[in-house]
């Protein structure tokens, strides 16, 4: 299949993909794909797709992935509100069909406003016996009313040791550095890595068992296996490096990350694949599926990180998992043509479009109402 896209001379070759239908969840590794959520016009704006937005969770599901869901991938805190978070967990636990965690938070309370602590304990804590309720794990997501209130690392291991007591079962804790959201500097009581790093070990310390991983998203492979390093026996180091995942995960001599990616929601079939040889010792066969889709979760996440969900409803939509290329309030259209032109050949090379036609189609449409020269 061949397509002419805008701004760029000749014919681009889109091969077929190549990938089965199907995989069994790996064994090696436990990898999680935070999902997000599919829009549809609304009579005040665009609402959830629910069919769409659940049809996606199951293609994960059969893909072998488990599922992080109501994350900053499904647009907590840029469009998804705790009201359709909360639905969106219900819906979720209801009919999962293999390994569910859902992000709880505080966006009960007004972002970017200081609250008390004690006021900040309790909208995790009512999020988390929610949670708790529907049977599924937890990830104790980063807080934006955390981050503006705390004034020490204290605070922080104030509030997340009461939550370690209150938790059922093991949780994940989640490290969202400031490139995915500037209002997060200086989480855990330190804009220093490794004094953060510091406090982070100290409450895992004090948890008693209760933290089973932690989740880290700071863009800097060398951090993350500093930290992982220095994490106790048994407890995970999720990457949610989505720059550097495929190292990470393939890991070292000293061991290896787990993860936990927005990026496998766009990539599901060839990392999928991927996992599978490296649970057969393919380290080959690992590298030739899992190194293309690295150049395309870069582009991505490219600055302004914060709006990768955008490429990611591209692509499902591109894949015939969704109708529509909408995003709840608006945000498809906060990546400019280029953007998403650039995306389509990336995605073609990593072999992550699963139906060459159909994908062909809808970008040759999406194509002809671009213009200007945000083109190249």
């Amino acid at each position: 299949m061949q397509i002419r896209l805008p701004g760029r001379d000749g014919l681009l070759d889109i091969p077929s993909a190549g990938w089965a239908e199907r995989y069994p969840p790996p064994t090696s590794r436990r990898v999680y794909a935070a999902a997000h959520v599919a829009a549809r016009p609304g009579p005040d704006g665009e609402v959830i797709d629910w069919e769409s937005t659940m049809a996606f969770r199951d293609h994960l599901w059969a893909y072998g992935f488990g599922v992080a869901e109501a994350m900053d991938t499904a647009q907590r805190g840029m469009g998804l509100s705790w009201e359709q978070a909360s639905e969106l967990i219900a819906r979720s636990a209801a009919r999962a069909a293999g390994r569910l965690v859902c992000g709880v938070s505080t966006d009960q309370l007004a972002d970017f406003e200081r609250h008390p602590i004690a006021r900040i304990t309790e909208a995790y804590a009512e999020q988390m016996g929610f949670v708790q309720a529907t049977g599924a794990g937890v990830i104790l997501m980063a807080s934006r009313a955390l981050a503006a209130s705390a004034r020490r690392a204290r605070d922080y291991l104030e509030v997340y040791g009461e939550l370690l007591r209150q938790a059922d079962r093991p949780v994940i804790l989640h490290w969202l550095g400031e490139a995915f959201d500037p209002a997060l500097r200086g989480y855990w009581g330190s804009s220093d890595f490794d004094g953060a790093a510091d406090t982070v070990l100290e409450l895992i310390d004090r948890s008693g068992g209760q933290v089973e991983g932690i989740k880290l998203s700071v863009l800097d492979a060398g951090r993350e296996v500093a930290l992982r390093r220095r994490l106790p026996v048994g407890v995970r180091l999720y990457t949610g490096d989505d720059f550097n995942y495929a190292e990470l995960i393939k890991g070292d001599a000293v061991g290896h990350s787990d993860a936990l990616l927005g990026a496998f929601a766009a990539i599901t079939a060839p990392a999928a694949a991927a996992l599978q040889a490296l649970d057969r010792g393919d380290t080959a066969g690992y590298e030739a599926a899992m190194g293309p889709t690295v150049p395309l979760s870069r582009v991505l996440f490219e600055a302004p990180t914060y709006h990768y969900k955008v490429g990611v409803a591209f692509l499902a939509w591109l894949n015939g998992l969704q109708p529509r290329f909408a995003m709840l309030g608006g945000l498809q259209r906060r990546r400019p043509a280029r953007h998403l032109i650039r995306l389509f050949e990336l995605a073609a090379a990593a072999r992550a479009l699963a139906d060459p036609e159909l994908a062909a189609g809808r970008m040759g449409e999406l194509a002809a109402t671009l213009a200007g020269p945000e083109l190249v």
